[in-house]
């Protein structure tokens, strides 16, 4: 069976190419993929089987070989926070929201520069809440 890379795949559009190790691209549609595979990654290498098709060559019973792990997926998981921290963080901001919805109740919006600290800890804390 031929081996390639994963050029591009939109999950949205349920295709994409993969790039054989000779050179050619082949047409990859979202049924060719294993049970319980969404996506693929750029740079996922696949082993696969090939039909010809109306406009060239399509992949069949796509099997990934070695998955591309995720990078950025891997430094965030190693960079968060123990869940003890976060409560103290969350903690800390409801009482810094609670103090801003004072301010708005007087109704006067917080000065400049709370305003500023404010945006950049809750931009901060969904950061890490996402990642």
């Amino acid at each position: 069976m031929p081996v390639g890379k994963v050029k591009w795949y939109d999950s949205d559009k349920g295709f994409g190419f993969v790039s054989r190790e000779d050179g050619d691209d082949v047409f990859l549609r979202a049924d060719a993929l294993p049970a319980g595979v969404t996506t693929l990654k750029p740079g996922t290498r696949v082993e696969f089987g090939i039909a010809a098709g109306r406009r060239g060559d399509q992949a069949l019973q796509v099997r990934v070989l070695d998955p591309t792990p995720s990078v950025a997926k891997q430094q965030a998981k190693a960079r968060r926070k123990p869940p003890e921290d976060m409560v103290v963080i969350v903690e800390d901001t409801i009482r810094l929201l609670d103090q801003l919805e004072g301010t708005f109740r007087a109704g006067r919006f917080p000065e400049g520069r709370t305003s500023k600290q404010t945006a950049a800890l809750l931009r901060a804390l969904a950061d890490e809440l996402s990642s």
